[in-house]
């Protein structure tokens, strides 16, 4: 089995499921949302990033590039894409990282190997593993060999998901998954596919779908304004999470942050990123309040 690549392993975490956490960040995605706060998980390829910022222009990276794909320059280094073979060699001698490759691949022995270092933390705090992305369901079948892993050995495993997957591959793993943080975006399909790139009508019947095997399921809503935070969407959202089968669902409103707009940068698509607007205190505590009105309990955070 071909591993996919990890672009991050985050530790200490405290807002990805209950107790002190270590999530996992699977490279690769099938949405493409506008206000992406990590769009180096998009590609399922190895990228190269560079912080001009950080650059000493001491280049030591053009001399170790067997390839000569870097040029050093007055303002900063220029790398010819084509020439470049990412392997990394620059990113390994750059003395204050402004060169970093992002995605690696693990084994799951390598990967339970770094879960296994944070065992301490999950038995004091009721703790545990998460699996994110980009979108951990394109990997199911190396998700699936984790998620058992974990189990056999006691681990709580939670899945941070956008839903968009077969059905099938959903129910294989809920089998093997004891929560699951599931995103929603908008619920209008129209909308949903101008601000993600995809509708939304599978994501929405593989919510209904897993709601319906048992599964613990929190809602994780990115709150952005102008895009979703209106009253008319929270209301058709509340309506849906308050009809799911099974106890009541939590929501986790995350309030939209500009934060990524360095990454998309260092990633060199600056133009990629779409400067959106963070929702304000008032639409916060009337997005609380409309899930309220249905009986559910909806924070800020999480």
């Amino acid at each position: 089995m071909n591993s996919p690549l990890i672009f991050d392993i985050k530790r200490y975490a405290i807002n990805d499921g209950p107790g002190i956490r270590i999530v996992i960040f699977l490279k690769g995605c099938i949405l493409n949302c506008a206000w992406c706060h990590n769009p180096e998980s998009l590609s399922r390829e190895t990228e190269r990033m560079y912080a001009p910022a950080k650059c000493i222009k001491c280049g030591t990276c053009v001399t170790v590039c067997t390839e000569m794909a870097i040029t050093l320059t007055q303002e900063s280094i220029v790398t010819d894409a084509e020439r470049c073979k990412l392997c990394g060699r620059c990113a390994e001698v750059c003395p204050t990282k402004a060169i970093e490759l992002t995605g690696k691949p693990y084994s799951v022995v390598e990967i339970m190997g770094e879960i296994e270092k944070e065992r301490i933390f999950f038995d004091q705090s009721g703790g545990g593993v998460t699996f994110s992305g980009g979108e951990p369901l394109l990997h199911h079948k190396f998700l699936i060999e984790l998620l058992d892993e974990c189990g056999k050995q006691g681990i709580h495993r939670a899945v941070d998901t956008a839903g968009l997957t077969t059905t099938k591959i959903l129910q294989e793993v809920a089998k093997r998954t004891d929560l699951f943080l599931y995103d929603l975006k908008l619920m209008d399909s129209e909308r949903h596919q101008k601000w993600t790139g995809v509708p939304n009508e599978k994501i929405l019947k593989n919510l209904k779908v897993l709601a319906e095997t048992g599964a613990k399921i929190i809602i994780r809503i990115p709150l952005i304004d102008m895009v979703n935070d209106d009253a008319e969407n929270i209301s058709e959202t509340a309506r849906f999470v308050s009809e799911l089968s099974g106890a009541k669902k939590e929501v986790n409103l995350l309030p939209y942050h500009k934060i990524a707009q360095t990454k998309y940068g260092k990633l060199g698509r600056p133009d990629d990123f779409r400067l959106l607007e963070e929702p304000t205190h008032e639409a916060q505590l009337q997005a609380i309040a409309i899930f309220q009105e249905y009986g559910i309990k909806a924070s800020i955070g999480g």
